[in-house]
């Protein structure tokens, strides 16, 4: 079988990928050197992927509303690490989450897209944690609007792309208000502009990348001297 609309994918440590295959809802494993793939899990509306430790696969399941983590070896029973109460806006609810971030103690931050917030769950919980927005669609330092993938750095902040105010914000580890690294004046084609940034990463010099989706390119930010460029188009 072919692949269709893939939207994200993974690498382990073996060179083995994983892949978003959004629009067969499935997630396909292709080991180093394979000429073919095969289906990993099967039925579920892959929004983003992140392998954890080499051990674990984190799935954020698009219309089930939940993030799923499923062990790499061969148990492929997955379980919920976040949302999974059905759509809506209480703490233990997701509401059509994109890309997630998993830091070192496996807590899994989401981009809580319709509910314009970005949400934290430590590892067990039963319901998650306001990290920022949440105060419904808008664009003022303590709102997001449509955001669609999250970031937190070794000091704890948390970066974020607000699609709907083409920008990228910054969240200082404890505040609820962000503050504006990339964009946020007007949606453009500019170094310095974006249009619906989709997705971002940062590499082990630091430089921040960001997918600026309605530009057709791939971004390089330098954060610490607040410089730009052009990486790809």
């Amino acid at each position: 079988d072919g692949i269709f609309y893939p939207i994200d994918l993974a690498i382990d440590k073996n060179g083995t990928m994983f892949i978003c295959d959004y629009g067969n809802s499935r997630v396909i494993r292709w080991p180093r050197g394979a000429s073919n793939g095969e289906t990993f899990i099967s039925n579920i509306s892959c929004a983003g992927l992140m392998i954890q430790s080499n051990q674990f696969l984190y799935v954020t399941d698009f219309r089930e509303h939940r993030v799923t983590r499923w062990h790499i070896g061969t148990n492929r029973i997955g379980e919920i690490v976040a949302g999974g109460h059905g759509q809506g806006s209480d703490f233990n609810q997701l509401n059509e989450p994109y890309y997630s971030f998993i830091d070192k103690d496996r807590s899994v931050f989401v981009a809580d897209h319709l509910n314009n917030r970005i949400m934290k769950w430590i590892e067990n919980a039963q319901e998650g944690i306001l990290i920022a927005g949440g105060n419904e669609s808008g664009s003022e330092m303590n709102q997001l609007s449509i955001p669609t993938s999250v970031v937190v750095d070794q000091m704890g902040s948390i970066y974020v792309t607000d699609t709907s105010n083409n920008r990228v914000i910054r969240y200082l580890k404890g505040s609820k208000e962000g503050i504006v690294i990339v964009g946020g004046v007007e949606s453009g084609n500019g170094s310095d502009q974006l249009t619906e940034p989709f997705d971002l990463s940062f590499d082990r010099h630091g430089n921040l990348y960001v997918v600026d989706l309605a530009n057709y390119r791939v971004q390089m930010f330098k954060i610490d001297k607040s410089e730009c460029e052009k990486f790809h188009s």
